[in-house]
């Protein structure tokens, strides 16, 4: 069983930045996408982004695109969603998962973590 553990959430104001983390348990390989999503109460899990493992290549929901990045080390076998520009409305539990593609399902992503929570002040 995959273990997902994300770190670095807190509190910001608008206009901060902040990098969230995640540590995947056992080996990550090439084909597997690693993405972020973020949930608000009462709304449903939005995807944020994802990276390809292997080759490293990225996609991000509109809203998020030009502010945010991810990046992985693969010699730490970490990911990473550095988040630029932080408004008010990317406030959310951040959460990292693993699936096989850049599905914007959050049913089609095989493991979770637990999220950390983002908050931003206007």
């Amino acid at each position: 069983q995959v273990q997902l553990a994300e770190s670095g959430g807190g509190l910001a104001q608008a206009g901060d930045s902040l990098r969230l983390s995640c540590v995947p348990s056992g080996r990550t390989y090439s084909s597997h996408i690693m993405g972020w999503f973020r949930q608000t109460p009462g709304k449903e899990r939005e995807f944020v982004g994802g990276i390809r493992w292997g080759a490293g290549t990225t996609l991000y929901a509109d809203s998020v695109k030009g502010r945010f990045t991810i990046s992985r080390d693969k010699a730490e076998n970490m990911v990473y969603l550095q988040m630029n520009n932080l408004k008010p409305e990317d406030a959310a539990l951040y959460y990292c998962a693993r699936g096989t593609s850049y599905d914007t399902n959050p049913n089609s992503w095989s493991f979770w973590g637990q999220g950390t929570q983002v908050t931003v002040s206007s």
